[in-house]
Parts: C-alpha cells; structure tokens; sequence
C-alpha cells in the first residue's frame, strides 16, 4: 500500500465536485461556455482528484454575482398564505431571512447555498404547517429563540463540524402548529 507524501495536496470532497458540476452547467445555460467546452471541463471536475485540478476547470468562468453592497446585509422576506414555500440549489443566502406563512409547510435547504455571512439569522413566523431546514454539514446551529407552541424542534448536531470556518444559523421566531426540523446535509 502506497502512502501520500506529507506535502500532497488533500483529496477533492464530493462536495466541491457537486457545486463545480453545477456551475458548470449554469454557466453552459447562462451562454458562457459552448456545448464542447462543456463537456470538456465537466470531464476535468469528475476526475479532479484535488482542488487544483477541479480550479483548473472552473478557470475563466465569471464569478458569481455579487451582492451590492447596500443590500449585503439587508433582511429579506418569503411569505406566503398557504401553500408551500422551499428553496434549495444554489441560491444566495441573504444575512437575515425572514420566512412568514400562516399555513403550508416550509423547506429551506441551505446545503449548496452560498452562505456569504459568518453568521445567517432565520425568522420563522409559522401558523401551522411543518418545517424543515437543512444546513451544511459544518454549521453551528442555534435556535433557543425559537418558540413552538406545540411541538419540539427535532435537531440533533453533529459529532464533530469539519475544517474552515463553518457558518452559524441562527433560528428564531414562532411557529404555531407543527414541528420544525434541523438536519445537517450528509455530504
């Protein structure tokens, strides 16, 4: 069995060949690349075995856009009546969400999200209907300004957050009628 040197770059996680697949392809859908350059750079992201490798894939793509500085860290709302409100993909997490229903369940999955704050404060005004949101796998999650009126929040953390520095989330509001639940992405 051959071992790594000590000064190898580390393994590519599948996590960052999932989220540069899908850049890939919105960048294909945006007009950025053409059908050949496609395939050739999606073939560089699935055998990438280390983050260079995967970088030279992504190399010339526009990056995504930024937020403007006076909305950085502005709040914004997803209300509705009824119905079902969830977001999921890769979608910009603002610094503070404030998510309203008076009915109708609530799917929020923050794992390929890009999380741009250290720190992402959710509001949660729920009549009844339950909720879940998914977090990444490294995130701090605390939620103990967070009142149900009628039953607990099903959340059980992880055993040990990954490297870097993980986001918090931050959850609190009221929520009526139903449960929310917290899971981590597994991946």
């Amino acid at each position: 069995m051959t071992s790594l040197p000590e000064n190898s770059p580390s393994l590519l996680s599948e996590d960052h060949r999932d989220t540069a697949v899908q850049r890939l392809q919105e960048a294909y859908a945006e007009g950025h690349l053409s059908h050949e350059e496609l395939d050739e750079r999606l073939h560089q992201a699935l055998t990438a075995r280390t983050d260079s490798e995967l970088a030279s894939a992504l190399a010339s793509l526009p990056a995504l856009p930024a937020l403007p500085a006076e909305n950085a860290g502005t709040t914004s709302t997803i209300a509705a009546a009824g119905g079902r409100i969830k977001r999921g993909g890769m979608w910009r997490v603002p610094r503070i969400l404030k998510v309203e229903s008076a009915y109708g369940r609530v799917h929020l999955d923050l794992s390929r999200a890009v999380i741009e704050h250290p720190v992402v404060d959710i509001e949660l005004q729920l009549g009844t209907g339950r909720a879940k949101i998914t977090v990444p796998r490294d995130a701090v999650v605390e939620y103990a300004d967070l009142y149900t009126g009628w039953k607990d929040t099903r959340y059980k953390p992880p055993r040990r957050s990954g490297p870097g520095g993980p986001p918090t989330i931050r959850i609190s509001g009221s929520m009526g009628y139903g449960r929310l639940k917290i899971r981590h992405a597994r991946r």
